[in-house]
C-alpha cells in the first residue's frame, strides 16, 4: 500500500499453545488461506487500494481492517467493534471477526459477500465515530466510492 491510500488491511490467525501441533498447524494453514483473498492478485487489496485519503477529508489518513481469524476466547472478549480514533496517527482500526461459520465454510461467492458486507457495515460504524468527533471525513462519499469498486 502507498502511503496514499485510506485503506489497510492487517490479518492475525493466533493458535493456543495448548493446542496440538496438528490444530495448530490447521489455524496457520486457515490463515494462509486467508490471506489470499486479500493480497493474491484481484484480493480486496488490489481493490481498495484504488482509493485515497486525500479526497476524502484531512482528519483520517489511514482505516486499518484488522481481520480476526478465529480468534481465540481471550483475544474475543476484548476486541472492540471498532478502536478509537487515533489522532496523533489520524487513523482508526476496525476489528473484522473472521470464523468458520461466517466465511470459510462458505462459497467462494459467500466468502466475497461476507467480506464486502462487514466492510460495509463497519463504515457505518466508523461514519458515527466521525460525526460524534466532529472529524473532516465525508463518509457519504467514501462509502459510495467503496461500494462502487466492491460492486
Amino acid at each position: 500500500m502507498s502511503e496514499k491510500n485510506i485503506f489497510g488491511c492487517f490479518v492475525s490467525n493466533t493458535a493456543d499453545a495448548r493446542w496440538s501441533e496438528s490444530k495448530r498447524n490447521n489455524a496457520f494453514e486457515v490463515g494462509r488461506s486467508f490471506r489470499n483473498y486479500l493480497w493474491a492478485s484481484g484480493g480486496l487489496v488490489e481493490t481498495i487500494k484504488k482509493l485515497e485519503h486525500n479526497k476524502y477529508g484531512k482528519d483520517i489518513v489511514i482505516i486499518l481492517f484488522q481481520f480476526y481469524i478465529n480468534p481465540i476466547p481471550e483475544l474475543l472478549m476484548n476486541l472492540k467493534e471498532i478502536e478509537p480514533y487515533r489522532t496523533k496517527e489520524r487513523s482508526i482500526g476496525i476489528p473484522i471477526i473472521v470464523t468458520d461459520e461466517n466465511f470459510f465454510s462458505k462459497s467462494e461467492e459467500g466468502r466475497f459477500s461476507f467480506l464486502k458486507k462487514s466492510i460495509l457495515q463497519k463504515l457505518d460504524l466508523l461514519a458515527e465515530v466521525v460525526k460524534k468527533k466532529k472529524l473532516d471525513t465525508k463518509m457519504d462519499l467514501l462509502k459510495e466510492d467503496l461500494q462502487k469498486l466492491l460492486s
